[in-house]
């Protein structure tokens, strides 16, 4: 486990004296927060959607906040949950689904909120090179020979059809059971009539009547278990299928931009003791974050290449920077060679990137009832009081707040007026138009997945 510590310590109640002393604020000059407790350890995964952390740190914005943080790399996402839920680690980043999983009992059961969503997209699904041989004379080509992207998985079914009608189960990989990537892949296989499999409270494996097995890898396995043959394909985030790529061992098909565009990816999570003991802590650590996503996005992505050097340090991502900078720097390849200009494919703060709506938690809860991890019927309120419970944008808009009167962000910058849902999404592969405020009427467009009171017993579905 990585631990990163402070070189510097700068004594609060001196740097309050100063900014207390200065009347008006000058542009860009940040007041420290009373923060009731400034010495914080920050867990995350190796991935780089983890940046805005690194660059928070590096940058010198959590010091800024009077924040005297360490930051450690966790071994897998059951770990850095149970680290946050035990108070080993003050907040860590998380896959979405965690914090909604944790307080609905789903898994290991504790009240964890999230005021700061880390960033959109950054996933992609890669198969086995030799799924994508069989895989490619169902693959539309453009004019100059190019795969014509995005690639659905009915590419995919023959190849399924014919891997279970011998007698080898189609494996793949994803990272936890409520991760995006899960939710994602699930999503793609069955826009493509690939069934990926139920849950019960009786079963956890996902694999009820499951046509593609899922099973979880953790992310920086993603490549090894692939070329070892245990997997035949795997949805993960950057930089491990753009690594496939490097190593030879794979192809990606499609990232998750084209997939649901600008869907929403990680968020950084506390539990809600940690924010109601620490409400200026929690405000300075959300002030920092804001920070770094708009330095990771600012300028046309100018600053990329920076944050690219600082993920490939051994500290944080620890892969090479040419991996990196592959779908960091705006672009992604599919193959040697078919690299595509993707500018979305990692958003850090545009598109209120950073802003935690409650219409991505419900969609979040959608997918878990979609599939059985909610394995009864829920009414549309109850969709919309857990997102409540979990995402926090009233204590993100605070600190937004601050950051807009110290001078460090515009006001344009945040959407203020907003009631915390999306207006209605369209742009998802298969055409599904998402509304988070009518979950059940969008559970009931999927042609495949739980619907109304229906709920899996033993190897089936029963109910209406």
């Amino acid at each position: 486990m990585t631990s990163l510590k402070m070189t510097r310590r700068i004594f609060a109640a001196a740097l309050l004296a100063t900014t207390a002393a200065v009347s008006p604020l000058s542009a860009q000059e940040t007041v420290w927060l009373d923060v009731e407790k400034d010495e914080l350890t920050f867990g995350f995964i190796k991935l780089t959607d983890m940046a805005p952390l690194a660059v928070a740190y590096e940058l010198g914005y959590f010091e800024d906040e009077g924040l005297f943080v360490t930051l450690e790399a966790q071994a897998n996402w059951k770990v850095l949950l149970d680290g946050v839920i035990t108070g080993t680690l003050d907040g860590a980043h998380m896959l979405a689904g965690q914090p909604l999983a944790a307080t609905i009992g789903f898994g290991t059961e504790a009240h964890i909120i999230t005021p700061f969503s880390m960033d959109l997209n950054g996933n992609g699904i890669t198969v086995s090179n030799e799924v994508w041989e069989l895989m490619k004379p169902n693959v539309p080509l453009m004019e100059d020979g190019r795969p014509q992207h995005p690639i659905s998985a009915a590419a995919m079914k023959p190849v399924v059809e014919e891997f279970n009608a011998s007698g080898r189960p189609f494996n793949m990989g994803m990272v936890f059971p409520v991760s995006t990537h899960n939710y994602e892949l699930r999503y793609w296989l069955a826009a493509g009539d690939i069934h990926p499999g139920f849950y019960s409270p009786s079963d956890v494996s996902g694999q009820i009547m499951a046509e593609a097995f899922l099973s979880v890898t953790p992310p920086p396995q993603m490549p090894a278990t692939l070329e070892a043959g245990t997997i035949h394909g795997y949805c993960v985030g950057e930089p491990w299928n753009q690594q496939a790529v490097f190593k030879g061992i794979g192809v990606p098909v499609i990232t998750d931009y084209q997939i649901w565009k600008n869907n929403p990816e990680k968020v950084f999570g506390i539990t809600k003791e940690f924010a109601e003991e620490n409400p200026n802590t929690t405000l300075a650590i959300v002030k920092a974050l804001i920070r770094a996503a708009k330095w990771l996005d600012e300028n046309d992505n100018a600053n990329r290449m920076d944050a690219v050097e600082i993920l490939a340090r051994p500290e944080y991502v620890g892969a090479d920077a040419e991996v990196i900078a592959n779908s960091m720097t705006g672009t992604f390849e599919f193959e040697k060679g078919d690299k595509r200009e993707i500018p979305d494919f990692n958003v850090f703060y545009r598109y209120y990137a950073t802003y935690p709506y409650y219409s991505d938690a419900v969609w979040y809860l959608t997918q878990m009832r979609r599939w059985g991890q909610i394995p009864e019927q829920k009414s549309d309120s109850w969709y919309d009081e857990v997102a409540r419970s979990v995402y926090r944008p009233d204590i993100y808009l605070q600190a937004a707040r601050l950051l807009v009167d110290e001078g460090f962000v515009d006001e344009a910058d945040f959407p203020f007026e907003t009631d915390g849902y999306r207006e209605p999404q369209a742009e998802f592969i298969d055409g599904v138009t998402f509304d988070g405020r009518q979950p059940n009427k969008y559970l009931n467009d999927f042609p495949i997945g739980l619907k109304g009171d229906q709920r899996v017993e033993g190897s089936g579905v029963v109910g209406g």
